[in-house]
């Protein structure tokens, strides 16, 4: 495959920026409408989560996102129980990134046919993980669409609040912070369009990869990890500055972190981690092309400087995540890693 795989396998990341930009520039001639309300938001579409003012100096969170082609994987092993996880996480870890703490999630299942058994499986992984991210499920919607989805689809919308002067929203980013990097579980909720056509062109998802010691289904399904928990105790200890949900775009995502701003992230290390060697191996991707759309085994970045390095880390090793500095910020723009320029 050639350095646009990503592409060719159907996203165009380049097409996509351009249409959320579009779409954020139309959106965002709605917020005269809350001007001097009750409601009215504080932060620019295009960051983690969007902010509104409700009050008693407090802001409430709120972000949507959904599973992806990664439902499609579900369906070929015919396995619903953890796709569930990956739909609550795709939210939480979205909005505890501007320092919100979330509080409750509205699921959202869309059906090819009506299919009870098939809703209890889904539900129970948003009930795991809705737990483990210390969330209430507070209502949703359930569609039969069989004109428009084959098989299902999953998304959920999530709330969360955080102080005003707690906020975390990049700004506060300087020369020689620390980029602290946290263990994906694999690959997540992203880059499955491409992940599909390279690891199951000649293969089946129940066929077992030596590499892997699992079959390429079960690697493919793992779970999204949540952050929301270790992430909150970082936060109520250290000084953090940043901090990024490592999911479509992969690490050019932090380049939203300071949008405008004569800085730039420069990631020195990662993990190695066998899923991707062999994503890249058997899809003849670059280094650039698989920086900027897998997450190469880093879930999140938090950024901080690096007196508080060795706290933050703590707090997510003791729940046994991997946790370590990978890099630092730096005068300049976009992001490097491993010396090669991804934005």
């Amino acid at each position: 495959m050639t350095a646009d795989a990503y592409a060719r396998a159907g996203v165009d990341l380049a097409k996509v920026s351009s249409i959320r930009s579009s779409l954020a520039k139309d959106l965002a001639s709605t917020f005269s409408t809350r001007k001097g309300k009750l409601g009215r938001p504080v932060i620019p579409i295009g960051h983690y989560a969007g902010l509104i003012d409700i009050g008693g100096k407090k802001l409430l969170a709120m972000h949507t996102d959904g599973v992806g082609t990664k439902v499609l994987v579900a369906q070929a092993m015919h396995r619903f129980d953890t796709v569930g996880i990956d739909c609550i996480a795709m939210t939480v870890n979205d909005l505890v990134c501007v320092g919100s703490e979330p509080l409750a999630i509205l699921d959202y299942i869309a059906l090819e046919m009506e299919d009870p058994i098939l809703v209890q499986e889904l539900a129970k992984g948003l009930v795991k993980g809705a737990r483990e991210a210390g969330v209430a499920i507070v209502g949703g919607e359930t569609a039969v669409m069989g004109d428009t989805v084959k098989g299902f689809d999953l998304v959920s919308m999530g709330v969360g609040w955080v102080e005003r002067k707690r906020l975390i929203d990049g700004s506060a980013i300087r020369a020689g912070d620390a980029i602290i990097g946290v263990g994906s579980t694999g690959l997540h909720s992203n880059g499955y369009t491409l992940a599909r056509r390279v690891l199951l062109r000649e293969r089946n998802v129940t066929d077992k990869v030596d590499e892997l010691g699992e079959t390429v289904g079960e690697a493919m399904l793992r779970p999204t990890r949540i952050y929301v928990k270790p992430t909150l105790e970082a936060l109520s200890k250290s000084e953090v500055h940043g901090i990024a949900h490592i999911t479509g775009g992969a690490f050019a995502k932090l380049t939203r972190l300071v949008a405008k701003r004569n800085l730039e992230f420069a990631i020195e290390k990662l993990p190695r981690i066998p899923l991707f060697a062999l994503l890249q191996s058997e899809g003849r991707l670059s280094d650039a092309e698989m920086y900027r759309t897998f997450n190469m085994g880093i879930g999140l970045c938090v950024v901080a400087p690096g007196s508080e390095v060795e706290g933050i880390v703590s707090c997510f090793k003791k729940r046994r995540m991997y946790a370590s500095q990978i890099g630092t910020v730096r005068r300049g723009s976009g992001v490097v890693v491993g010396g090669v320029r991804i934005a």
